[in-house]
């Protein structure tokens, strides 16, 4: 695997081929990476509403009205899509499932380990929250985080994928009863494999120069 020709290579899908559906097995290794994904303190403040049919699509496209209905079609016609959502809260029931699993997950070597850790994880929420003033805001950027992991890994995987953070919030909110769940609408991510009709797949990659966006200090 050449993670930098998977870079150089992939890119953000425009059209996709209907037809073509992502094998379930491939489908499930990808949502394996996604679960395992990197997040501040292990914070994990997600949560991911898969559609993979033409029903549960159409649901997800119900937002993808106005000066967004041009995202539908990628919604559509894509093999599976994934809602990322991300807690409106970091609660006290959410840090104890956490501690739990870690402690399932034989992290501690005692209590006191154990302590340590509830004590600083909870210490970096009540930083976010009380001084910086936007736990919210922290932790929709660990959602990100997984968003770029899964990009990366569809191309690794030959597949095609799109982002996309143009939709009515208020709408897929409604539609998928986020608020009464705690959770924010973040990003659709759109996986398949693209159409002949995409025109992004024949355009040259643009990025900054190396010049512009480093500096050695």
């Amino acid at each position: 695997m050449d993670l930098l020709n998977v870079s150089k290579t992939r890119y953000t899908t425009k059209a996709y081929d209907s037809s073509k559906k992502i094998p379930q097995e491939q489908f499930e290794r990808l949502l394996e990476i996604l679960r395992l994904a990197p997040s501040s303190i292990n914070i994990q403040p997600w949560h991911y509403f898969i559609a993979d049919n033409i029903a549960a699509k159409e649901r997800i496209a119900k937002a993808l009205v106005g000066k967004y209905a041009y995202n539908a079609p990628k919604v559509l016609e894509s093999s599976h899509t994934i809602l990322f959502c991300t807690k409106a809260d970091i609660t006290e029931e959410h840090l104890s499932n956490l501690l739990n699993r870690d402690d399932l997950s034989g992290r501690f070597k005692d209590d006191a380990a154990k302590q340590a850790q509830n004590n600083a994880r909870t210490g970096y929420v009540d930083y976010y929250r009380n001084e910086k003033g936007d736990v919210q805001r922290w932790a929709e950027n660990q959602t990100f985080i997984a968003l770029g992991q899964m990009l990366l890994a569809a191309g690794i995987e030959n597949l095609d994928a799109t982002p996309i953070g143009g939709f009515d919030e208020q709408i897929i909110s409604e539609e998928l009863g986020l608020a009464e769940k705690g959770l924010i609408p973040s990003v659709i991510m759109t996986l398949g494999f693209r159409s002949e009709q995409d025109f992004n797949a024949k355009l040259p990659k643009s990025r900054l120069t190396a010049e512009e966006i480093f500096t050695k200090l």
